[in-house]
């Protein structure tokens, strides 16, 4: 275990043919001092298209995009971790302490907007690495790119569990006059001691419903997304996440259970092993009952949904606490019909 960092663990990059593993022989000598945690090393990169595109049945949306890559929050769980492969880096240490930040990221999407035959739909911010993880304060790509969505009134809807999204409350409240924004909040645990195990440098719980609450303020659409769910280590929270949402302002509410592709399922058992001995197997006992006796199915309706009794009376008890606490359930419908290139009339003032 590593102070502040999710991992200690540097799994080998699965597209390597060999790979070098460090053995603790148990002993340490003269002077020698335990590992301490490596500082955050951030690299810029330029950038040739910055919108992704998918066809999942999952999300209600078929485009994003994503200032960062790698995020210093942390999160053991994450799984977007096995995607730091593909820049030949370990999805463990390394994915919250080697960044990238895309330096031309908003010059690529003014660009891609004013693309001739390019559609508008709405794109969401921070599908997989926080746009407003800690880096962002001071490379603010997250802002510039919510710039250039107002300046092509570009509908955005962004997903968070960062601490500085208050930075941005002047467009927030900008945009959602015209019905362009919206917002969620990633809620995962109350449990201060939980959640410094579990997601390190993330905000804690009562930054993020602080952010919920400024958000309202400004009448901005947000919603309270209680993600993950883990069981038997924070799904007994899930009523009490949701009526805190409502209490600070949150109109609408989502859940994601725990979600272990590729070499998240290791790093996360072995954290789970580590942190939470006395539960680990009645963990990963739900995990395999919500996925056909396996911990993760990859496959379109069942990765974030799972199956079986449990995920079944945990629906239920999500519906009962939506309806408990007024959370309404119908999607936020951004209005594309305002998308212009600059220059042209926009017909707003």
């Amino acid at each position: 275990m590593i102070k502040g960092r999710g991992t200690g663990d540097n799994p080998p990059v699965r597209f390597h043919e060999h790979h070098v593993e460090a053995v603790d022989d148990g002993w340490l000598l003269g002077d020698e001092e335990p590992p301490r945690s490596p500082e955050t090393v951030v690299r810029s990169e330029r950038a040739r298209s910055v919108i992704s595109r998918n066809r999942s049945p999952d999300v209600p949306f078929d485009q994003s995009l994503n200032p960062y890559r790698g995020c210093e929050h942390g999160c053991i769980y994450c799984f977007a971790r096995p995607k730091h492969a593909y820049i030949d880096l370990s999805p463990g240490l390394d994915f919250e302490t080697r960044l990238f930040y895309k330096a031309n990221a908003a010059e690529v999407l003014a660009a891609e907007f004013s693309r001739k035959g390019y559609v508008c739909s709405p794109i969401v911010l921070g599908t997989s690495t926080d746009p407003y993880q800690p880096i962002d304060r001071e490379y603010r790509i997250t802002r510039q790119l919510l710039e250039v969505c107002w300046q092509y009134r570009h509908p955005v809807h962004v997903i968070t569990k960062g601490a500085h999204l208050e930075r941005d409350l002047d467009l927030y409240a900008a945009m959602a006059e015209h019905k362009l924004v919206s917002v969620s909040v990633s809620l995962t645990t109350l449990d201060a001691d939980l959640k410094r195990r579990l997601e390190p440098r993330a905000a804690s719980a009562w930054q993020r419903l602080r952010q919920i609450r400024l958000l309202s303020e400004q009448d901005v659409p947000v919603s309270a997304l209680v993600a993950p769910v883990i069981p038997i280590l924070t799904d007994p929270e899930l009523e009490r996440l949701l009526q805190v949402g409502a209490e600070h302002g949150a109109r609408s509410a989502g859940y994601v259970l725990l979600r272990l592709p590729r070499e998240v399922e290791p790093l996360f058992q072995g954290w789970l092993r580590e942190h939470y001995p006395g539960q680990a197997e009645r963990v990963l006992s739900r995990l395999r009952e919500a996925h056909g006796g396996r911990l993760y199915n990859p496959k379109y309706g069942q990765r974030m949904r799972g199956s079986g009794e449990w995920m079944s009376l945990l629906r239920q008890r999500y519906l009962l606490a939506c309806r408990r606490f007024g959370l309404n359930q119908r999607e936020l419908s951004l209005d594309t019909s305002l998308f212009r290139y600059p220059g042209q009339q926009m017909g707003l003032f």
